[in-house]
């Protein structure tokens, strides 16, 4: 075990957390009892690049009861719990990574994780399966596989794929019907709201809230905003899920004219420049603008800066740029993941994070377990139903089942009348 954090010291806290949140993740502590018997990383190292925090820790703690060397660093410099890094590498875990990193920091620690050789990487926005192409190929021999678990992360891969430059398995954890059902919808959903109130104090009943995106995560912050008693308007690019979203109750519009009527603004699509150039002309005075994106790409803040006149941090994650016609326009979290980046960011609730941590460890099994060519894998739909399986029994729900006559009469063409 090594590790290069802020100060081990904060060990004991961390472990708290990470207690609290193993009571919540029952299908992970399942798996983690699986793992221990059965051993299926023996003799494997698993490097890791993800938002580290008490459950994802968890998660790396799953890895080591299956026999994996685990080694850890964070895919987002704000995003880090210090305590619960300290907590890790008490445990047995390599952590890398601290609260506040530089860039030049931020590469040093996913070169530090690389430098293990790792059998299989875990990542979040593929920066280390990017890393290891562009600077390592060396590593590429050994490394039987990755799992990704955003949406922009697959986006990029596939990209990477589509141009032949890809060099190894990944699974698109992301793409699984219990991640982005779940972890996308709900997940963001909650934890974009509970990061904003925490930071704004505000309220979000009467506001006028508009979502950027309506992908699964943009459809969770809709349906959470809406549920607050906001007025959502939604923009999209995509005609089918600007349809949807106009048949789920919402209006819809392009970015210039919802800005005009916007309270607060959270964009969500992966995509860079959603709001940026022309368009802060149309961003009412009082306006807060958010990202639960990836990146902190979707609100432009070099634009931004370009264009004010003045600006003040008012607040950890509440920075004022003053336009030249006295609006004040509010950056929250620095335009970063504000569900995670932010002062009041603990990501997603410890129960949505479990079936996505299931899904991760499951599909680190699977590239131990089959020799897989280089490409983006869609997750098995088996394992979608051995996870919610799982989560119902935890829940004390019961469903019925088929009977043998029944599951022959779905598959069968010629049944009579």
């Amino acid at each position: 075990m090594a590790y290069d954090i802020k100060d081990i010291n904060l060990a004991p806290q961390g472990e708290k957390k990470i207690k609290w949140v193993q009571k919540h993740m029952p299908v992970l502590e399942t798996i983690k009892k699986q793992f221990m018997e059965e051993k299926p990383f023996e003799g494997i190292t698993i490097g890791s690049c993800l938002h580290l925090e008490p459950k994802t820790i968890n998660l790396g703690l799953t890895l080591q009861a299956g026999g994996a060397e685990v080694v850890m660093t964070g895919c987002n410099p704000l995003s880090t719990q210090d305590d619960a890094t300290a907590a890790g590498a008490k445990m047995g875990l390599n952590m890398y990574g601290w609260t506040g990193e530089t860039n030049e920091e931020y590469y040093e620690q996913l070169n530090k994780v690389l430098d293990y050789e790792p059998d299989i990487v875990i990542d979040d926005g593929a920066d280390l399966i990017f890393l290891i192409h562009k600077e390592r190929p060396e590593l590429l021999e050994k490394l039987r596989g990755g799992c990704e678990e955003t949406t922009t992360g697959i986006h990029r891969l596939k990209a990477m794929f589509n141009d032949n430059a890809l060099k190894m398995p990944v699974m698109a954890v992301n793409d699984s019907y219990m991640k982005y059902l779940f972890d996308n919808r709900y997940g963001t959903g909650q934890s974009t709201f509970d990061s904003i109130m925490g930071t704004t104090n505000t309220v979000i009943a009467g506001q006028t809230v508009v979502v950027c995106g309506y992908g699964w995560c943009g459809r969770g912050i809709a349906m959470r905003a809406d549920g607050l008693g906001a007025n959502v308007i939604v923009t999209e690019v995509d005609p089918i899920r600007a349809l949807e979203a106009k048949m789920d109750g919402y209006r819809v519009m392009t970015v210039q004219n919802a800005l005009k009527e916007a309270d607060l603004v959270i964009t969500a699509t992966g995509n860079k420049d959603i709001i940026s150039g022309d368009d802060f002309k149309y961003v009412k005075d009082g306006c807060m603008l958010a990202n639960s994106g990836h990146f902190n790409v979707e609100v432009n803040e070099n634009d931004l800066a370009a264009q004010c006149v003045a600006r003040e941090q008012l607040k950890p994650d509440i920075e004022a740029f003053t336009m030249e016609d006295g609006r004040e326009i509010y950056l929250l979290a620095g335009g970063r993941l504000v569900n995670l980046a932010g002062e009041h960011g603990q990501g997603h609730p410890a129960e949505i994070m479990d079936l996505s941590f299931a899904m991760q460890a499951l599909s680190a099994r699977r590239l131990v377990e089959e020799d897989m060519e280089p490409g983006v894998y869609k997750t098995a739909d088996s394992t979608d139903m051995e996870i919610a399986r799982l989560k119902l029994q935890t829940m004390n729900v019961e469903i019925d089942e088929l009977s043998d006559d029944q599951k022959v009469y779905m598959n069968s063409w010629d049944v009579g009348t």
